[in-house]
Order: C-alpha cells, then sequence, then structure tokens
C-alpha cells in the first residue's frame, strides 16, 4: 500500500473521538484481534524503523479512522510518531493515555518515561510562544480584519436593520395605562412616536459599526496547521537575505 506523504494533524480531533479512542482501548479485551489490525500495526513500525514517520503517521490515522480494537501498545508508537513530526501537544495526549492504560506493565513503559522527558521542553516552549496556540500551532493573520482586529462590519445590535424596537411600548407604538376607574386607555408612545422603532444607538441607522472582528474574536489572528517554530519569521528572513549576501561575495 503506497501512503501519503503529506502529515496529517490531530489538531481537529474532536472530544467524540477521542471517547470512542478510550472505548476501543478498553474494549480491547473484549474483541477479537483483527488482522488487518496487526498488518498495519507492524506497517507503522517497520516505517518507524526506518525513520519514515509520515507513512506511520498516516497508518496509525488509518487504524484509528478504521473503528477495529486498537492494540494496547498503539498510544505509545503513536506519540513517538507525532513527537517526530513536531507535534508535541499530541504526542503528550497520546503518551498520557498510554500511561493510563498500562501504568508500570507496559511493553514499552521504560520508552514511555523517556519520551515523556524529550517532551517537556517543547511543551515549555509551546506554553511561553507568543506566536503559536497552546497545541503549538502557529498563528495566521485573521483573513477578515488583515490583523487589524477591528473592522468595519454589519451592526450586530440592530443586525443590520438600522433601527431596534422600542423597549417602553414593546414596539407596538402604544402604552397602556389603567386609570382610577380601572378602565384600561390606550395612549401613543412619546418615546418612539408611536413607530415602535428607534433608530438603532449603536450605528445611528447606519446599519454598519467599526467593532471587535467577529472572526477573530478581536484579536487579529486565527490558528493555523502549521507546526510554530517559536521564532519570528522576518527573523528568519533577514537571516536568509545575511546569507545570500555572504555567498555573493
Amino acid at each position: 500500500m503506497k501512503f501519503s506523504r503529506t502529515i496529517l494533524t490531530l489538531r481537529n480531533f474532536s472530544l467524540s473521538s477521542l471517547f470512542f479512542l478510550i472505548l476501543a482501548f478498553s474494549a480491547k479485551a473484549q474483541l477479537p484481534n483483527l488482522g488487518q489490525t496487526d498488518s498495519w500495526m507492524k506497517g507503522a513500525v517497520a516505517a518507524m524503523e526506518r525513520s519514515d514517520y509520515e507513512t506511520a503517521n498516516n497508518i496509525f490515522r488509518n487504524l484509528i479512522d478504521s473503528g477495529l480494537p486498537l492494540p494496547e501498545e498503539m498510544p505509545y508508537y503513536f506519540a513517538e510518531t507525532l513527537f517526530q513530526l513536531n507535534q508535541y501537544d499530541n504526542s503528550a495526549n497520546f503518551l498520557n493515555k498510554y500511561l493510563e492504560i498500562t501504568g508500570f506493565t507496559g511493553e514499552n513503559y521504560e520508552g514511555a518515561r523517556e519520551l515523556k522527558l524529550r517532551l517537556q521542553d517543547p511543551l515549555k516552549a509551546i506554553q511561553v510562544c507568543q506566536l503559536c496556540d497552546r497545541r503549538g500551532y502557529r498563528y495566521k493573520s485573521c483573513f477578515t480584519c488583515e490583523g487589524q482586529k477591528e473592522i468595519e462590519q454589519d451592526c450586530d445590535y440592530c443586525k443590520a436593520k438600522g433601527v431596534v424596537g422600542c423597549s417602553r411600548c414593546a414596539g407596538s407604538g402604544m402604552i397602556t395605562r389603567v386609570n382610577v376607574f380601572n378602565i384600561v386607555e390606550y395612549f401613543e408612545c412619546e418615546r418612539c412616536s408611536a413607530n415602535g422603532r428607534l433608530t438603532c444607538p449603536v450605528c445611528q441607522g447606519s446599519k454598519k459599526e467599526v467593532s471587535a472582528c467577529r472572526t477573530c474574536s478581536g484579536s487579529g489572528q486565527l490558528s493555523s496547521d502549521q507546526i510554530c517554530d517559536h521564532e519570528p519569521h522576518e527573523h528568519k528572513i533577514m537571516g536568509l537575505l545575511r546569507l545570500n549576501n555572504g555567498n555573493a561575495h
């Protein structure tokens, strides 16, 4: 089987998928070990042995997506693969799951302990980095506001209608009062001049407002699928320019 060289990340791995994963591990002792599972596992481990971690990643993803019972040692091998692909947060998640499932009895317990130590520095770098999210994926400029954080957009208060309902008359244009004879009397609402509507106080009827971009929640940036190296890109560009200038001489 020929596998794509594209790295498949797990940043969008849903909670429901993780729940299914936990169930699959728990069901291992109750379900028969299928030949396809063994074949995929052997293929993935073989790919790891020749340092082809992209192929191993693809195989492990296919194994998870198959719905077949997952081998007990699979989370360790997957964690090691993800570490080699610099997906440190995902690696830590699967490593912790492996240790939770196997405890001290896992076949790769010592390797898991060593991997946990190797993960410490990369995870710390992610936590202090201002260029990426807490999972290690680099921020990109928001495509809506282009990093400006605020943008002119449809007024959210009036839903781009330019008017809002009068709260005094509940939009009816009329106010009721009970007189001393317990008779209900109707009066035109003075606040809205009996129209039941008022000019939007936010956009003043323009239907537009300058406010925090709703796409990025006013941050000016969005997470991407790019693994962060924790270095400003402009520094890399300047380094390449210096290198090229040096080679020119």
